[in-house]
């Protein structure tokens, strides 16, 4: 290979086709047309080494269990996924996604390496490109409050064992004992922070008997999707639904700036808590209006208008001082230059670009505009509803749809982005067992491709069998669905609806061929070899059948927001 004459540190600007991407595993994910970061020449090289060695192992690569199909070993050796792909028919173990694969090593060294970069470095370089933190090597893109975490971590990480956060050493490093402390430390934060909000929502925002209000934790703290992506693939995300559901619960209870607090700490662990933002904002600010802007509701207002700049401000307070700190913060956690989606999501942008290729069509400005205008568009109606009528039924159901059209429609969504419609989806599950159920299955599945990528073959079979039967059993779920429990009134009158038609009926027909669906394709992708011409069949009849049931789950639950009242006895309050 021709050595490059570009210095190491400036950066080598190329066709973002060719040197960018995931380049023999060199960067994020990203889907042809998204545009990359600049790459260093020695960064280039590496790649370039890296994707040799990948094509290498391919050509030798014989038959047996495994065997990858010419189709899918062109397009491995193209984008580095050797791995993550060839062990779909093994499905044993279970390894997060392209772990032990240099150069990256996977979404494991991802959380590993973010408490190398927080311990070692001082707070200034943290979303900094420099020479000891390399952004495009797993660079920092969450708010504050996650990196702070990573630092906890990282101290307690070199308590046990300082070669885990030593300093460029570390890169790679993987063992089980490390492994072991990382997922200890989703344990953790799920004790400390999910598990308690969930008890508390369960016993005292429900209705019901003890006995019900047991069954509908069970259920939700059994909720596969979280599991799987947690405690398998590697990530915090029950820290910032934890946090959310906190805020839920102080907005539920009465204690507005207790919520506002809590819901302004999940916002500054994940950005896309911003998907749960509208419905906090229309509930607090038409409960203030019902007050009366001129009396009550002003001191409301001003109280949490004052709790949720603190918040800010406190969880910001190392980056204020420099204009340049904040700025660079918020360009890492809005990341406009990754592109409209990621890998195959079950939301319209993909399940578009299977017939319309969008992103060949459209600027990246011309779809950041277009993703904003749907998005806005979408979440409108449920949010002024809200507003005009501020109850905490009204609030769960407005988090659920304000949830999926940010899924559906807003810009850069990943497959893990669904668990921000199921968390409120769960909050739903002692009222609309049979719909929540199906959308909480429906959730797990679209983020198949991922899981198995992520050696969770079996894991996901059995907790997603595991919680289908429970939940149905735990709940009632099939005896609690005749048409005025699924709350089906609505459809009759908006759709003209026969009224020999048993709507009940038809629902619970589309349930069971849903989850015998779902079974199958679960089957097909780990048991059938795709057309050597379409290496990504199954992971996009995946993303496409998932996204099929969510436009009819978004009218569903608008028209129940619109159309059904409820008991104020789940709206309960305590001093």
């Amino acid at each position: 290979m021709e050595k490059s004459n570009t210095p190491k540190n400036e950066p080598f600007v190329g066709h973002p086709k060719k040197f960018g991407g995931s380049l023999g595993g060199c960067g994020r994910n990203r889907s042809q047309g998204d545009e990359a970061p600049p790459r260093t020449a020695e960064q280039y090289e590496r790649c370039q080494r890296d994707a040799n060695r990948t094509r290498r192992r391919l050509r030798k690569l014989g038959s047996g269990r495994g065997k990858v199909s010419p189709g899918r070993s062109r397009q491995i050796g193209r984008r580095g996924h050797y791995g993550s792909t060839c062990t779909w028919k093994g499905g044993g173990a279970s390894s997060p996604k392209g772990a032990g694969k240099a150069p990256m090593f996977g979404d494991y060294e991802a959380q590993r390496h973010w408490q190398e970069v927080t311990y070692n470095l001082p707070v200034h370089q943290w979303y900094f490109n420099t020479t000891d933190n390399d952004l495009n090597y797993w660079g920092l893109d969450y708010p504050p409050l996650t990196a702070y975490h990573s630092l906890l971590c990282a101290h307690i990480a070199k308590l046990i064992n300082p070669e885990w956060v030593e300093l460029h050493k570390s890169r790679g490093y993987e063992s089980q004992a490390h492994k072991l402390f990382m997922r200890a430390t989703v344990l953790v934060a799920d004790f400390l922070i999910f598990f308690p909000a969930v008890v508390l929502y369960c016993f005292y925002l429900s209705n019901g008997s003890v006995n019900k209000k047991v069954c509908t934790l069970l259920c939700i703290l059994l909720y596969p999707g979280l599991i799987l992506i947690d405690y398998g693939h590697f990530q915090y995300n029950g820290v910032s639904l934890g946090l959310a559901l906190w805020g839920v619960l102080g907005v539920g209870l009465g204690w507005d700036a207790l919520g506002s607090l809590a819901f302004c700490l999940a916002l500054n662990y994940k950005q896309m808590e911003l998907y749960h933002a509208l419905p906090f904002f229309c509930y607090l600010l038409g409960k203030c209006a019902k007050q009366g802007l001129a009396g009550r509701g002003l001191l409301l207002l001003g109280r949490i208008a004052v709790t949720v700049l603190a918040t800010f401000a406190l969880c910001w307070l190392p980056f204020l001082s420099d204009p340049g700190q904040a700025s660079q913060v918020i360009r890492r956690i809005f990341p406009v230059a990754r592109g409209l989606f990621e890998d195959k999501v079950a939301n319209t942008w993909c399940s578009l670009n299977v017939l319309i290729k969008i992103r060949s069509i459209l600027s990246t400005d011309s779809q950041l505009y277009l993703s904003f205008a749907m998005t806005l568009l979408a979440v409108l109606p449920s949010s002024i509803k809200l507003l005009t009528k501020p109850t905490f039924w009204q609030f769960k159901l407005a988090l659920v749809n304000s949830s999926l059209a940010f899924f559906l429609f807003s810009y850069h969504v990943h497959e893990k982005s669904i668990l921000l419609p199921a968390l409120p989806v769960c909050l739903l599950l002692n009222d609309l067992p049979l719909i929540a159920i199906w959308f909480l299955q429906i959730s797990t599945f679209s983020m198949l491709p991922l899981l198995l990528k992520d050696g969770l073959l079996v894991p996901y079979a059995v907790t997603s069998l595991a919680f289908l039967v429970l939940s149905i059993y735990l709940l009632s779920a099939l005896e609690r669905s005749s048409a005025s429990e699924l709350k089906l009134e609505g459809y009759r009158r908006l759709c003209f609806v026969p009224p020999k038609l048993d709507l009940a009926r038809v629902v619970r027909w589309k349930f069971y061929i849903s989850v015998a669906a779902m079974a199958c394709l679960s089957v097909a992708c780990v048991a059938v070899d795709p057309p050597p011409r379409l290496p990504d069949l199954f992971p996009v009849l995946v993303s496409a059948f998932s996204f099929l049931h969510l436009p009819g789950m978004v009218i569903y639950f608008h028209v129940v927001q619109f159309t059904a009242p409820h008991s104020r006895k789940g709206q309960k309050k305590t001093n």
